[in-house]
């Protein structure tokens, strides 16, 4: 069973430090308000401008950030220090957060970038002495405050598996929340009971053609960070057949037919979630069942994990997911 080491730490944070700082090609999420507001990704994002998209940078910080907590004498160490203390500092997030005030940006990068910027923070807080979540403490805040806001009015949630899924956000808002916010904290496990506890018999009808996640496996995977020692119960009602191997879409690897196309290059991603998805909730199933879930974990890693690098329309996030499949 494959699991994160030095060796894999260094490689990831050399992949992320190589495109956090690549600004083009980049795919904006961006309402132009007037000709005075097409400027370029720097000027727009002075931290999050490279990694091809906004949230995709955001997590290549977290990626790094986490990297060298873990293994803070792998060789590209330095690398990774020096480029968080130019990049991570209050002036540059203070542009950051005050882009949330422009016209047009309620729903910018909701739910996935809130999402992930929150987790940037939190690995960041973990770094003390350094100031880098101190400075990152005010953009933190905003996009708690925003889903502070908007969970309470979302009467559904998303189950597609990319960048909308509502549980993904979740979890790692729920991470976060736990440490810095515990009223949000408390309103995710609501809005999560609500929209998930009766869910009874997933069919699994997936993969879609360009998902990077299962939504049938991450909903299980924040149901059992709600739910806790009662997540058994529900996961023997929402996966019913799960020891007769189905359904069956959930225990086969994606194929990915062309690394070089950006949406069918996600699917890259559907198999290093899965993988993180099995693994994690494999303690919480009864032996025979937890066997099951961690093979079928491993033939996930397998058909996608040699694919991190090499086409930059996956090697600008792969990593990411890779270390949290490889982490769990």
């Amino acid at each position: 069973m494959s699991r994160l080491d030095s060796t894999t730490a260094d490689r990831f944070a050399r992949i992320a430090l190589g495109h956090v700082g690549r600004e083009y090609p980049y795919k904006l999420d961006h309402v132009l308000n007037g000709p005075e507001d097409a400027l370029p990704p720097s000027i727009l994002h002075p931290i999050f401008f490279g990694s091809f998209d906004w949230h995709s940078c955001v997590h290549g910080y977290w990626l790094l950030l986490r990297l060298l907590r873990r293994f803070p004498e792998m060789q590209a160490a330095g690398a990774v220090r020096a480029h968080a203390d130019a990049m991570l500092v209050a002036d540059k997030v203070a542009i950051e957060t005050a882009y949330l005030d422009r016209p047009g940006t309620a729903g910018f990068e909701r739910p996935y970038g809130w999402a992930w910027a929150l987790a940037l923070h939190g690995e960041a807080a973990h770094h003390a002495g350094v100031g880098w979540g101190e400075a990152l403490d005010p953009l933190a805040r905003a996009f708690a405050a925003r889903f502070t806001a908007f969970l309470p009015k979302q009467t559904y949630p998303i189950r597609t598996g990319t960048h909308f899924n509502t549980a993904f956000a979740m979890l790692l808002a729920l991470d976060w929340a736990e440490t810095h916010d515990l009223a949000l904290a408390a309103l995710i496990g609501e809005r999560c009971r609500a929209w998930f506890g009766n869910d009874r018999d997933a069919q699994a009808w997936e993969p879609g053609g360009d998902e990077f996640l299962s939504p049938t496996l991450m909903e299980a995977l924040c149901m059992a960070r709600v739910l806790g020692e009662a997540f058994p119960d529900w996961l023997a009602t929402f996966l019913q057949r799960l020891a007769d191997g189905q359904p069956a879409t959930l225990f086969t690897p994606a194929v990915v037919s062309d690394r070089s196309d950006g949406k069918i290059a996600h699917l890259d991603g559907c198999n290093l979630s899965r993988a993180w998805c099995w693994r994690a909730i494999a303690p919480a199933l009864p032996p025979a069942l937890a066997a099951i879930a961690r093979d079928t974990a491993d033939r996930h890693l397998a058909a996608s994990l040699p694919h991190v690098a090499g086409d930059y329309m996956g090697e600008h996030w792969l990593a990411t997911f890779a270390t949290l499949a490889l982490e769990a």
